[in-house]
């Protein structure tokens, strides 16, 4: 079956055949698809879309492209979550040990940074010795010691997906239902899981702006999932400005061990953190209602045990057996530090959180094609939310560069992504909308 045939076929917006579906799947694991016939099949979906049938046929297709793990010899339930994507969003940090010391076990498959995003495992890759793509013995074994963690894909895990998300990032093809949805449960499904939860986030700073968007997103991944004989619930949550008050690599880490040992925990991010571990642990069959699950979870939080099973996660894949006690003595700090000082007086009245993403890429945070090295020392940290009341002067953030040119470069893009108001704006929820297979 010709690659170029398959293309022309969606191109013309036509449904696709589960054989065709698996012929591409089968080229982008063994390398007889180029990147050029990789990118245009992407666009022609992304322009023409997928029914529910397509989309579940390409899901199941990458997730039998490698191997699919096997848990059943754990003590516990499996369980795991996803986020779409946002701008200081390091949630899954903080969320699997959280929900490994409530007793479930977490084997977070990862992803890099997408489009304007940052990703997880980019940010695990800034804490020194750290093997974010172990072999698979060393991932499993950390599993069942530590409880959690967090990794890359391995070479055998839905190894089409790992391609093809390579490809969507740098051809302007993030922003599709079908294949957000394939990517996120292909690897979610060969991770072998009993349940999931996804983060769907929408606002200006994600993948899916509008909330109705994010909402048919939800519902196509959780209905998609359920098809899978995947158990999965999923919450709609606003990233109409950076989760958490730091934006980069290295930066978010910092910022995920403060919030683990409480030396500084944002409202919002903690907000969404513990929703999603009460929905995990829910989902789990670790709580049996959601006070419950709740209190679980914070008290997992609250009591250390959370931050003691990272730091024992960190310590079982390489990185320093102390990291949470002295992160800062081992994290790459940035050659320069230059505070964003407000141009005038007033309220924090919107923030374009893309912008504030693609900033940190500029900096050198990000990729711009797949090749692009990452520097894990920049970013932006101490970022006010919206609703902030500041003087002139003031600032606004404080931008890590690795040169005075690239901070100062810095410096006008946080300012052109902050509208400053004469009065302070409504709040806003943080947590949108729970999707579920019966709703």
């Amino acid at each position: 079956m010709l690659p170029q045939e398959i293309i022309r076929r969606k191109r013309d917006g036509k449904a696709l055949t589960g054989e065709e579906i698996a012929e591409f799947a089968d080229g982008l694991a063994d390398g007889t698809w180029s990147e050029g016939q990789i990118a245009a099949l992407a666009m022609a979906i992304f322009l023409n879309g997928m029914d529910a049938s397509e989309g579940a046929a390409l899901t199941l297709a990458m997730r039998d492209s490698g191997a699919v793990l096997d848990w059943s010899d754990l003590p516990g339930p499996v369980t795991d979550k996803h986020s779409t994507g946002g701008v200081g969003d390091n949630v899954s940090l903080m969320l699997a040990p959280i929900v490994a010391a409530c007793g479930a076990f977490v084997p977070m498959i990862s992803g890099r940074g997408l489009g304007h995003t940052g990703g997880t495992l980019d940010k695990m890759d800034a804490i020194p010795g750290y093997t974010s793509q172990p072999g698979q013995q060393r991932f499993a074994e950390t599993v069942r010691q530590v409880g959690c963690a967090i990794i890359g894909q391995t070479a055998d895990l839905a190894p089409a997906d790992k391609r093809f998300y390579a490809v969507r990032d740098v051809t302007g093809t993030v922003e599709s239902i079908p294949l957000i949805t394939a990517s996120i449960l292909s690897k979610k499904l060969a991770a072998g899981l009993s349940s999931l939860v996804l983060d769907v986030k929408s606002g200006n700073g994600a993948f899916m702006d509008d909330a109705r968007a994010a909402r048919k997103l939800a519902e196509n991944l959780v209905r998609v999932a359920g098809e899978a004989g995947l158990s999965t619930t999923a919450l709609v949550t606003d990233m109409n400005q950076p989760l958490a008050p730091a934006a980069g690599n290295a930066v978010e880490v910092l910022n995920a061990v403060d919030f683990l040992t409480g030396r500084r925990r944002g409202r919002r991010l903690e907000d969404v953190t513990l929703a999603l571990a009460s929905e995990m642990l829910l989902a789990s069959g670790i709580a049996a209602t959601t006070r419950e699950a709740f209190d679980r979870a914070h008290d997992a939080l609250e009591s250390g045990r959370a931050a003691e099973r990272f730091g024992q996660m960190v310590s079982a894949l390489g990185g320093p057996a102390d990291f949470v006690d002295s992160p800062q003595k081992h994290l790459p700090g940035a050659k320069i530090i230059l505070p964003v000082p407000a141009e005038r007086d007033g309220f924090v009245g919107a923030i374009d959180s893309r912008a504030v993403g693609i900033g940190v890429i500029e900096l050198g945070g990000g990729r711009r094609t797949p090749e692009d090295t990452i520097d894990h020392s920049v970013g932006l940290t101490d970022l006010l939310p919206v609703g902030a009341e500041l003087r002139r002067g003031e600032p606004i953030c404080m931008v890590h560069a690795s040169s005075e040119d690239a901070a100062q470069r810095a410096v006008r893009s946080v300012r052109n992504a902050y509208d400053i108001a004469e009065t302070k704006p409504r709040a806003r929820k943080t947590i949108l909308r729970r999707v579920t297979a019966e709703a």
